[in-house]
């Protein structure tokens, strides 16, 4: 038996998830390197691991530039949107595949940008980069180039997976479940950045009344696999107290984190209203007069 080959009891489909079909495990990425069916999408934190080495025909997401709108704090538009996907050779007919670095928590906001348009033939490789690259697996330097395509984008939903400031002050005030996905540092308000990150100029620290604190690598194993269905489970139901008929609203910093988040609580234990806060606490924190705990 080859050393890459993962073991079953290891695979998604073995996990107890709501969802599983949502995941790919690196074998079945290497057997579809040369599907013409699929693009695999490479998006970090730091943008410039993609030119030291990826996975075979795999393309470059810069969530900066790729899924940000420029001037505005917001994402990309319709227009935007559907120049970066006939660019990357995507249509309806394409299966988009996502995998990073950072236990797939870059992958999992580009995940959730592409599901704003209702793009959702997409998956996430478990395990994303590390582990790919800790089986020994290839990297190529080499851009690949596909046909571009005629694909026409769908207006851009905010409504159903995506949460402003004002719809999460009144989830708070109505008391109902707020998931803080940042270090307990941030949590409590004694930093205002992630553990080694610079301070980054918000002006309050804390969080938002009411929330409970499930830092977002905890749903991660150290390969940067997800944790079983059951172990999520006594994270986010045992621990944080959530139900699955809940309306959840789960936040970070700028929203990049709190996505990992998001498709846990959406796709692998299938939450049926999850939203990402993406303005988080750099506008919370900011904000003139909102309530905040520590």
């Amino acid at each position: 038996m080859s050393t890459t080959t993962e073991p079953v009891s290891f695979t998604p489909a073995s996990k107890g998830y709501v969802n599983p079909d949502v995941l790919v495990t690196t074998d079945w990425v290497a057997q579809h390197l040369n599907d013409p069916k699929v693009r695999i999408l490479e998006s970090d934190e730091d943008v410039l691991l993609y030119d030291l080495g990826h996975i075979p025909g795999a393309q470059k997401i810069d969530w900066h530039t790729d899924l940000n709108d420029s001037l505005v704090r917001d994402y990309v538009s319709k227009e935007q949107f559907q120049t970066l996907l006939r660019r990357l050779g995507i249509d309806e007919s394409t299966t988009v595949v996502f995998y990073g670095d950072k236990s797939n928590w870059w992958a999992t906001y580009a995940f959730w940008v592409f599901q704003l348009f209702g793009f959702t033939n997409t998956k996430v490789v478990d395990g994303g980069r590390a582990k790919w690259e800790a089986e020994g697996r290839p990297f190529s330097t080499e851009v690949p180039k596909y046909p571009a395509t005629q694909y026409v984008a769908k207006e851009r939903d905010d409504a159903k997976i995506r949460a402003f400031k004002e719809e999460t002050l009144k989830h708070s005030q109505a008391k109902k479940p707020l998931i803080d996905v940042r270090s307990p540092d941030e949590f409590s308000g004694k930093k205002t950045h992630m553990p080694e990150y610079p301070q980054e100029g918000v002006l309050r620290g804390g969080h938002v009344p009411g929330a409970k604190s499930v830092p977002w690598a905890r749903a991660a194993n150290p390969d940067g696999t997800f944790k079983t269905a059951d172990e999520l489970r006594a994270i986010y139901e045992g621990e944080a107290g959530l139900k699955k008929g809940d309306d959840v609203i789960a936040y970070c910093r700028i929203g990049e984190r709190s996505s990992h988040t998001w498709f846990v609580l959406t796709y692998l234990l299938g939450y049926d209203k999850v939203r990402n806060y993406d303005g988080s606490w750099t506008e919370w924190g900011n904000s003139v007069r909102v309530p905040v705990e520590k």
